[in-house]
């Protein structure tokens, strides 16, 4: 019997393994040891993204970073044949809360309605200069 529960636990282990797939959008050069996108089952989770562009430079323009920041989202998205329609959780992180209005703005020119739940946290410090960090979860039954 402990043999078949052992047997049980392994195979287990393995289809969850064989279930959870990294998503590399092309050109993706994560700055640390991690997977811009990962997908298990029908979700997709979008590691945090900030503004930086392909050639490692941030927009000078707040706005831009934040076009930026959801243009590298999107690439995930893509990638793993997903959209911004599918996006069902959003978190946000801002180094300024003042700068919440300016952030929705472009937001909402990206996420359709029934936009996703949102968690927005201002005042943190984050990699390098960027002023906003946007991750994103999304779920599509395939």
């Amino acid at each position: 019997m402990r043999k078949l529960v052992i047997t049980l636990m392994m195979l287990s282990a393995s289809l969850m393994a064989a279930d959870k797939k990294p998503v590399f959008p092309e050109g993706a050069s994560p700055a640390g040891p991690y997977s811009p996108g990962m997908i298990a089952g029908d979700t997709l989770y979008c590691a945090g993204q900030v503004g930086r562009d392909k050639d490692g430079k941030y927009p000078a323009a707040f706005e831009d970073e934040v076009k930026q920041t959801l243009e590298n989202v999107g690439a995930i998205l893509k990638k793993a044949g997903y959209s911004f329609e599918d996006a069902v959780s959003v978190q946000v992180h801002l180094t300024d809360i003042e700068m919440f209005a300016r952030m929705n703005q472009v937001y909402m020119t990206y996420f359709p309605e029934p936009r996703p739940a949102r968690t927005t946290v201002g005042g943190v410090k984050l990699v390098g200069p960027a002023r906003v960090e946007i991750t994103v979860t999304a779920y599509k039954k395939k």
